[in-house]
């Protein structure tokens, strides 16, 4: 009976940790959103876009917004898995790992989105505009988790 307790134990706490890293994984080591907040807040409080970069950056926005779904929706299955893995296999076997693989693909698949979207609409803005923004990306990818 104790053998029992004990391997019961040792999966639970096997099922924790692995949760518990992707948890951490998914909040600090792929900070998406505050960078792209922060450079949105910029763009439409700091920079004094005319009505034809407000047009083009709407577009920009609408369809980022449509790929990023798509994308957090793929992480969101990919985390199924990756709990159904631990589920059945109760430890960091094959399943486990072919599973953190495809989330950390679609991780990076999210991340690229983001940067594509950033320099898109990098592109709709004047020189003059274009320091302030290279400077907010800078410090946002840059800055100190709080």
């Amino acid at each position: 009976m104790r053998d029992r307790r004990r391997l019961l134990l040792l999966v639970l706490l096997t099922f924790a940790a692995a949760i518990a890293g992707v948890v951490i994984g998914r909040v600090y080591v792929v900070p998406v959103r505050p960078v792209e907040n922060e450079l949105h807040e910029l763009l439409h409080r700091d920079l004094k876009l005319d009505s034809a970069q407000h047009s083009r950056l709407e577009t920009i926005e609408k369809n980022y917004a449509i790929r990023r779904q798509a994308l957090e929706a793929e992480l969101r299955a990919d985390n199924a898995r990756l709990a159904e893995a631990i589920e059945a296999e109760h430890g960091y076997g094959p399943q486990v790992a072919a599973a953190v693989d495809r989330s950390h693909q679609a991780m990076g698949a999210l991340q690229k989105e983001t940067l594509e979207h950033i320099f898109a609409m990098r592109a709709v803005l004047r020189p003059d505009q274009t320091e302030k923004f290279d400077d907010a990306v800078v410090k946002a990818l840059t800055a100190k988790s709080k």
